[in-house]
């Protein structure tokens, strides 16, 4: 199951979403710390620790985030696990790896997330932040989500999903349609990441709906699946091996 339709004109065809998404991310790369920060009026960090603590995530845990970023999600995980050798980084775009590698001196590969070049029941937990509309597959994803965690390992995915009130929908789709690239251009200067943050609002209007990204995570072979949503609009799939 595909977590969006093909987008036109941004890409073709599915078999064209990840070298487009490559590009995207790598020309944006250098300004994504940045735009993670002030774009989330600096809660984030604070929000991800949370997470994981309300999630099982405890001191020396090995841990690979999918998806991994400039490493946002990750050093949130380190904090908490607390030791590099400990955390890996799965990431698709090399310039992404380029800059989390200037802020987290933990394992990185370049990889997609339906194929991870990890072996089977090596990790007890994965993160995924706020990516999984980026990925081509769910339940190919979640089957390799699966295969990599020890026996009652645990998943986490954080997103970030559509509201359902008239009001709360009208005031996400002006600020992450809107305002967030408009404010991206001003502070950065950089087209390329003005236009990753427009096509961000694109794959969130279109994102399938919670029940089916936790149907597709008990395809995959995941059991205890839940997904609870945070102020309307932060989703965090929970599931075990």
């Amino acid at each position: 199951m595909e977590p969006h339709p093909v987008l036109a004109p941004h890409y073709q065809q599915k078999e064209d979403k990840q070298g487009f998404l490559r590009k995207v991310f790598d020309d944006s790369a250098q300004f994504y710390e940045g735009i993670a920060k002030w774009g989330w009026f600096n809660s984030g960090d604070r929000y991800r620790k949370d997470a994981f603590r309300r999630h099982g995530l405890r001191p020396g845990m090995r841990i690979v985030d999918v998806a991994a970023g400039t490493g946002i999600t990750a050093r949130a995980a380190l904090s908490i696990v607390g030791d590099p050798s400990l955390v890996t980084c799965v990431e698709p775009s090399a310039g992404m790896i380029t800059e989390s590698k200037k802020l987290l001196n933990c394992e990185h590969i370049q990889a997609e997330a339906e194929n991870i070049p990890l072996p089977d029941a090596t990790r007890d937990y994965l993160s995924m932040g706020f990516a999984l509309r980026h990925v081509n597959d769910l339940e190919k994803a979640f089957s390799e989500y699966c295969r990599v965690l020890k026996p009652g390992g645990t998943a986490l995915i954080m997103d970030v999903t559509a509201p359902e009130g008239r009001f709360s929908f009208w005031m996400f789709r002006f600020y992450f349609k809107t305002l967030l690239p408009f404010l991206t251009r001003v502070f950065t200067g950089s087209k390329a990441a003005e236009y990753l943050m427009a096509y961000y609002w694109e794959t969130m209007e279109k994102m399938v709906p919670n029940e089916k990204v936790v149907d597709s995570l008990r395809a995959a072979g995941f059991s205890e699946v839940k997904a609870i949503v945070h102020l309307g609009i932060f989703t965090e799939y929970i599931a075990r091996k």
